[in-house]
């Protein structure tokens, strides 16, 4: 909770997390990534954690607004320390 909480402490706007939103779609998380891939700006993922996701079926979508009400990062991963250490770099 801490990393969250500093997360929250570092961004001047929205911070937004999602976990297995493709679940309450019965999608699969290879599924719900392909989709993704069709977006104008799909997210980037690195491919072993892609690969992971997809194994565990799980889908952390950490979107964050650090400076700007119009200007965000997101960061997708299967492990939620694991996505917070990275946005909070």
């Amino acid at each position: 909770m801490e990393k969250l909480q500093k997360l929250l402490d570092k961004c001047k706007y929205g911070v937004h997390l999602a976990v297995n939103q493709h679940r309450d779609y019965y999608q699969t998380a290879e599924d719900a990534l392909k989709e993704k891939e069709g977006y104008e700006c799909p997210p980037e993922i690195e491919p072993e954690v892609r690969e992971i996701m997809i194994k565990k079926n799980v889908i952390i979508d950490l979107q964050f607004y650090p400076n700007t009400p119009i200007g965000s990062y997101s960061i997708y991963h299967y492990d939620l320390d694991m996505a917070l250490d990275e946005a909070l770099k």
